[in-house]
């Protein structure tokens, strides 16, 4: 049981007159463990965004773009990733909003939409990153087909697709678990702390 448990226990069992004044402290707990949370989504936005840029440095992007070239979709992938680009600073801009938001929050009612607001943004944050990469794993397993189409029997184009559909499946697995791991702690928390802020403002 934490802190927050601690004082909502002891605000339950404490004299009526003494209510206002301890949901008072509550609240500011609950607010104070909510902006942290959502300053901890924020951050590790930022470092994923850093560490999967980071891997071009150990790319070579000249030999990709080639490989690109030569299924015909240079353009596709380039102008994709200026889009992918510009919709994930939106949503950092959106946890970092959200964080300054939380902190200046005064009362119950509108921390609970604000923290309703921050679960639906990095709901909508792995969404579109898992939507991304199987947008991205299609097309470029639809060039390859397309340009070696005349190559295949049927037998091969079957295992082709059902080859790349289990790799997608094991990809978006993978992802799913990597997101669940780096937001779904903090997303349970603040969930905690909701619930917590429902019952306070049911109470008063």
């Amino acid at each position: 049981m934490d802190l927050l448990d601690n004082y909502k226990k002891a605000w339950d069992n404490q004299p009526e007159d003494a209510h206002k004044v301890s949901s008072l402290e509550i609240y500011k707990m609950a607010q104070s463990k909510s902006s942290s949370i959502v300053k901890w989504i924020f951050i590790i936005g930022i470092a994923e965004f850093v560490g999967l840029n980071s891997l071009y440095f150990f790319i070579d992007m000249g030999e990709a773009m080639k490989e690109y070239e030569k299924l015909g979709i240079e353009n596709f992938v380039f102008y994709s990733q200026i889009a992918a680009y510009i919709i994930l600073f939106y949503f950092l801009a959106k946890f970092y909003q959200n964080y300054k938001r939380i902190s200046v929050t005064a009362s119950t009612n509108t921390l609970m939409k604000k923290i309703l607001k921050t679960r639906k943004t990095v709901r909508n944050y792995v969404i579109f990153n898992l939507g991304y990469m199987v947008l991205i794993i299609m097309v470029v397993s639809i060039a390859s087909i397309n340009m070696n189409f005349e190559e295949l029997n049927t037998k091969q184009l079957l295992l082709i697709v059902l080859s790349t559909l289990i790799a997608t499946l094991l990809i978006l697995g993978l992802l799913w678990l990597f997101y669940q791991l780096l937001y779904g702690i903090l997303l349970r928390k603040l969930n905690r702390n909701y619930k917590e802020l429902a019952k306070l403002d049911s109470t008063i």
